[in-house]
């Protein structure tokens, strides 16, 4: 996160924007009526140009809070981002008490965070694996997508067999698809 950290906001906005840009123009994510997203922290790529183009598609839009008790992620619509998220664990914005609960499996396309990925589409999350739980229990055609700024993508990240992989990693200069 050192080298993410250090770059400009400046590099950083202009990054985001690409990166949300080529997600919205994406196949899968214009056929899905249901997504899943996040919100940045940090020093992330900012993610909010992509949930205003899942808006202006009338998409339902999902947001994980992290249910500390289950140690797994639970999923709520939000419609207006200003009114329906606050800080939640580890400060990471989550979706508001009065959000509505959404099923997992009406997600058709998953924005997947994370630190570092690879080519074979394994990833490095933050350590408290809530999507390595999360993912495997989505619909099988559901679509695993990751958007990372150019130096996130490694060589080759640590993976185990139980670690859940993505289906394309979207830079802001290229797309790597990972066959399933």
């Amino acid at each position: 996160m050192g080298e993410r950290d250090a770059r400009s906001a400046r590099d950083r906005a202009t990054a985001s924007d690409a990166i949300a840009l080529s997600l919205s123009l994406r196949e899968d994510f214009a056929s899905s009526g249901t997504v899943l997203l996040t919100l940045p922290l940090g020093s992330e790529w900012d993610t909010r140009n992509l949930l205003a183009a899942a808006a202006a598609r009338d998409k339902t839009i999902a947001l994980p809070r992290v249910n500390r008790a289950t140690g797994m992620l639970d999923l709520f619509a939000i419609l207006r981002l200003d009114d329906d998220v606050i800080p939640g664990y580890r400060g990471i914005l989550e979706p508001a008490a009065h959000c509505a609960a959404i099923d997992v499996d009406r997600i058709d396309w998953v924005l997947v965070p994370g630190v570092a990925f690879d080519r074979f589409g394994h990833r490095v999350g933050y350590g408290g694996g809530f999507y390595d739980r999360l993912l495997p229990l989505l619909r099988s055609r559901a679509h695993r997508v990751a958007g990372a700024f150019d130096l996130q993508l490694v060589e080759r990240v640590p993976a185990a067999a139980h670690d859940a992989r993505i289906d394309a990693v979207i830079t802001e200069t290229r797309t790597v698809e990972i066959a399933r």
